[in-house]
């Protein structure tokens, strides 16, 4: 219910933007003082560049909830399945949630110089942990991914965000048909890389591995970026009672996101990952597109290993200053002992409790 103190505080918006913006308000459960901070404040403009899988659906289905953002375009990639399920099950989520209105481009069919690594084994053979949805009928947009990335940020410089939750195929080639783009780019969040160990080998994340070399441009192109790695999304497991609520939400996006992180529980139970624990990895991401308090932020420089035969895709953290090899009997000399400069924030530390509290808020409401 929309109060006085709301109408007066979107006295500058015109009465059909404030009509609009109340009922996403209303449609994502927000209340009071948040309620009027969304309806005063400009939406985040996002690209999301994704591989549906689950987490990538559920991140979706998070941030078409999310009066916050407005999505402008997604561009799914091959990753946690084959493009060939990764771009229908990005026009799935979109259908379900009404908004077909929201361009998707198709991206790389694979790495830029390896063999596509899948992980059907956590996400199923369909992407969606098995869970069936209703064949899409909408269609991709004419132009590949990395065309409609580029478009769309050339064409709103420093205005737009990409939330990169899958392996960084699109943006690395969109960057390097375009150098002159990431500076254009507001800033990117990417769920990748780990400083404390991987999950798909004993030194990398999943997303990182898949193409390592893409990681490493995107790394170095000279945007801001933000990482969402496995150090604060392994500390979240979602639970039972989020799992229940999402399950008996008054609204299709809330069920369908219970129905999918359940079905992928039990999938990871049958084959003994993790113990079946389930960790949400893409939802914490754009989470922190939403409320950015939700995780710390470190300065770090981030290098990406590309060459090792056991620790490829490798994320190296460099965050004080290390003294590098020297001929012996030689002191180093100033340079050194310098430091890389940063060219990232690396998120450390999570407000769990929050985080489940604001996923559920969003899609159970």
């Amino acid at each position: 219910m929309t109060t006085g103190e709301d109408v007066q505080s979107a006295a500058a918006l015109n009465r059909r933007d404030f009509v609009q913006r109340a009922v996403a308000l209303g449609a994502a459960g927000l209340v009071g003082s948040s309620a009027r901070a969304a309806a005063g404040e400009r939406q985040r403009r996002i690209i999301i560049d994704t591989d549906p899988g689950v987490d990538d659906a559920v991140a979706i289905l998070l941030a078409l909830r999310s009066p916050e953002l407005s999505v402008e375009a997604i561009t799914p990639v091959a990753g946690n399945v084959p493009l060939s399920l990764t771009l229908p099950n990005a026009l799935r989520m979109l259908e379900l949630a009404g908004r077909t209105d929201i361009p998707v481009a198709a991206g790389a069919e694979g790495p830029l110089e390896r063999e596509l690594i899948t992980a059907s084994y956590a996400h199923g053979n369909n992407g969606l942990a098995g869970v069936e949805f209703p064949e899409p009928t909408t269609r991709p947009v004419a132009e590949a991914a990395s065309q409609l990335i580029t478009r769309l940020i050339r064409g709103s410089p420093g205005e737009i965000s990409i939330v990169a939750i899958g392996p960084l195929t699109n943006l690395a080639l969109a960057f390097r048909a375009d150098p002159a783009l990431p500076s254009m780019v507001k800033d990117i969040t990417i769920m990748g890389g780990s400083l404390s160990g991987g999950n798909i080998t004993p030194a990398a994340e999943f997303n990182a591995y898949v193409d390592p070399e893409a990681a490493q441009i995107v790394f170095h192109s000279g945007a801001p970026i933000t990482m969402i790695g496995l150090d604060v999304t392994r500390q979240i497991s979602v639970t039972e009672v989020v799992l229940q609520r999402l399950s008996s939400a008054d609204n299709p996006l809330g069920r369908a996101a219970g129905r999918i992180l359940r079905a992928q529980i039990e999938q990871l139970r049958r084959t003994g990952i993790d113990d079946g624990t389930l960790h949400a990895h893409d939802a914490l991401a754009m989470a922190s597109c939403i409320e950015p308090g939700l995780v710390s932020r470190h300065p770090m420089h981030i290098e990406v290993e590309t060459r090792g035969e056991w620790t490829a895709g490798e994320t190296l953290g460099y965050r004080r200053p290390l003294r590098r090899s020297a001929p012996r009997q030689q002191a180093p000399s100033d340079s050194s002992l310098a430091p890389p400069a940063a060219n990232a924030v690396v998120a450390l530390e999570v407000d769990v409790g929050r985080f489940l509290e604001l996923l559920t808020e969003r899609l159970a409401a």
